[in-house]
């Protein structure tokens, strides 16, 4: 997880464009999606912070964006919703 009040621009763009960074996080509402997100280009620079993959985002306890990556969080509501029935 790299947080984006770490990065000038100039170094986000080439992370991004190197595919170091694949995934946007907000860290407040613990929500991960895709870069192009409309949801996501609205938070704040320092709530939001950066993962290089989906599972390194899950292993940091945030869940997919229900805007930008409806069937991972689908798959993730099931997931939680079967864990709380067990």
């Amino acid at each position: 997880m790299k947080k984006h009040v770490d990065f000038t621009d100039k170094e986000l763009r080439t992370a991004i464009r190197r595919g170091y960074i694949q995934f946007g996080g907000n860290t407040k509402l613990k929500i991960y999606g895709l870069l192009n997100c409309s949801s996501g280009k609205r938070m704040k620079r320092a709530n939001c912070v950066f993962f290089e993959t989906e599972e390194e985002a899950l292993a940091e306890g945030y869940r997919p964006c229900g805007n930008c990556m409806r069937s991972s969080y689908q798959k993730w509501k099931q997931d939680a919703e079967k864990g709380r029935r067990d």
